[in-house]
């Protein structure tokens, strides 16, 4: 059981039919898999090791995705919006490996690590199209080998590798997904960026249902509107703040094609919900909520769930357009308390799942239990219909517009400024991005800090989502009897002051 399964199936089953780009002259499935294949080669003949990608959104990415697993490697997408130093850090833990990018600039960006070598993508794009390049005929079958590795934040600064293998990544197609189920005239506009777990996701998805793929390399709502309509798009996915935005530029014209739009990501308000659901009438919204831990979706509040609790005069009912919805097939999910008791509906706890789809790996470490269970660190409840409700991450991790922030990354940056003697940071709720930046500052004696200096030293070392949106200076920081930080009790202050 390998990835490359799902290629081969829609090459087989849905061959003439075109898999990416636009629909006049697009790849077809057929055209696609063999390209894939040319790639497997490539990658084989130059004993590529793993095959790491920093890049924008193109249709390099399924044949980077699908080549990789053709010539039994795991496929590593790394995030371009690290700071230089901070991706070079993240590509020497991947040596020995290739790394596909886009252009000069990027590969400056990387620079020279030992045991690291550049492949761009026009090579890439080249060597797939190519009919001297023989293709690889069959894939290796080791279900339990790595498919792709994704680096995610987490309350360290120093981001963790998840690692997910083709049996995870095929169990989730394979009970979510039905296969050739799309219709022949569907297409999907896919603007989530390479290395969030949501564009692996895509690909496969999208692949195995036999729907077309169109690429947005960056997001801009005027852009992602006039792409939705010129290209006749059925199906697209957002997080929430681009949802926002496509709502802001949405003229009379609406977007008459679209038929399912799902979000996810982050927490999206739900005045942009109700909102959505009034502006685009005849679309059906989906809010899937998903882990990269967990070959991405757990769960789905689907277009119905989405129209009845809109409509219901019982609290409860209406609740849950505010929810993710109910577990997907073929996974369990339960609530548990502090010691690992399963809680009854109603009663918060953190988020338990359990599946074949389930890795809760990471290089150097496994997070499942020997049960199978993974503790997500996510708190949530199920309420007595099975809707689950999450309401935040237990690991503090900032969720700002579909973006893992860490605030220990944050918190590190903050202090390199002379003025500061401590810092806590945080996320608190905000109606555009899901949560916005918050940080708590505790001043060397003496020494003063604006608000604006204190933001442009963060952009200057991390990234303009990084900057505190909210800043407030103390005294001094909580802390417990062994010395750690109770950032939740200066995040609940500052709460109650902002709400007040």
């Amino acid at each position: 059981m390998n990835i490359t399964m799902l290629s081969a199936m829609a090459a087989d089953g849905m061959g003439g039919r075109v898999a990416a780009g636009r629909l006049t002259d697009g790849l077809t499935f057929a055209e696609l898999d063999l390209r894939a294949r040319r790639v497997g080669t490539l990658l084989a003949g130059r004993s590529v090791e793993r095959l790491g990608m920093v890049d924008l959104n193109s249709d390099a990415v399924p044949l980077a995705l699908l080549g990789a697993a053709y010539a039994g490697v795991p496929f590593a997408p790394l995030n371009y919006r690290l700071t230089d130093e901070r991706l070079r850090a993240v590509v020497r833990r991947l040596a020995p490996a290739t790394i596909v990018v886009g252009d000069d600039a990027v590969a400056d960006r990387i620079g020279a690590p030992p045991g690291i070598t550049v492949l761009y993508r026009q090579e890439l794009l080249e060597a797939a199209g190519d009919p001297g390049v023989p293709p690889v005929a069959e894939a290796p079958a080791d279900p339990d080998a790595i498919a792709v590795l994704l680096f995610t934040s987490g309350t360290s600064g120093e981001p963790k590798a998840a690692i997910l293998r083709h049996q995870n990544l095929v169990s989730y197609i394979l009970s979510t997904v039905e296969f050739a189920g799309a219709a022949p005239d569907e297409a999907a506009l896919v603007g989530v960026p390479p290395y969030h777990v949501a564009g692996v996701s895509a690909v496969l998805s999208n692949l195995f249902a036999g729907r077309r793929v169109v690429r947005l390399e960056s997001f801009d709502a005027r852009v992602w509107i006039d792409l939705a309509r010129r290209e006749r798009i059925t199906h697209a996915m957002v997080v929430p703040t681009m949802l926002g935005r496509i709502l802001d530029e949405l003229d009379g014209a609406g977007l008459p094609d679209l038929r399912a739009l799902s979000y996810g990501g982050g927490p999206m308000p739900l005045p942009v919900v109700r909102r959505a659901l009034e502006a685009l009438p005849g679309v059906g919204f989906v809010n899937a909520y998903g882990l990269t831990e967990t070959s991405s979706t757990i769960a789905v509040l689907g277009p119905d769930d989405h129209r009845v609790a809109l409509a219901s005069p019982d609290p409860e009912v209406r609740a849950r357009l505010g929810s993710v919805g109910r577990p997907v097939p073929g996974l369990e999910v339960t609530v548990r308390g502090a010691g690992g008791e399963e809680l009854p509906a109603g009663e918060r706890g953190e988020i338990w799942v359990r599946g074949e789809q389930v890795s809760g790996e990471y290089v150097g470490h496994r997070a499942t239990r020997a049960d199978g269970w993974f503790p997500t660190k996510d708190a949530g409840m199920l309420d007595a219909g099975g809707f689950l409700h999450v309401f935040g991450r237990l690991d503090d991790v900032i969720v700002r517009g579909g973006e893992n922030l860490s605030p220990g990354e944050i918190e590190a940056a903050v202090q390199e400024h002379s003025a500061v003697a401590d810092v806590a940071v945080f996320g608190v709720p905000d109606p555009e991005w899901g949560e916005a930046v918050a940080a708590a500052i505790v001043l060397e004696p003496g020494a003063e800090l604006t608000v604006d200096e204190l933001r442009a030293h963060v952009r200057e070392r991390l990234r303009s989502t990084c900057a505190p949106a909210v800043v407030e200076f103390r005294e001094l920081l909580p802390y417990t009897d062994t010395g750690k930080l109770l950032r939740r009790v200066v995040r609940d202050e500052i709460l109650n002051r902002i709400q007040s």
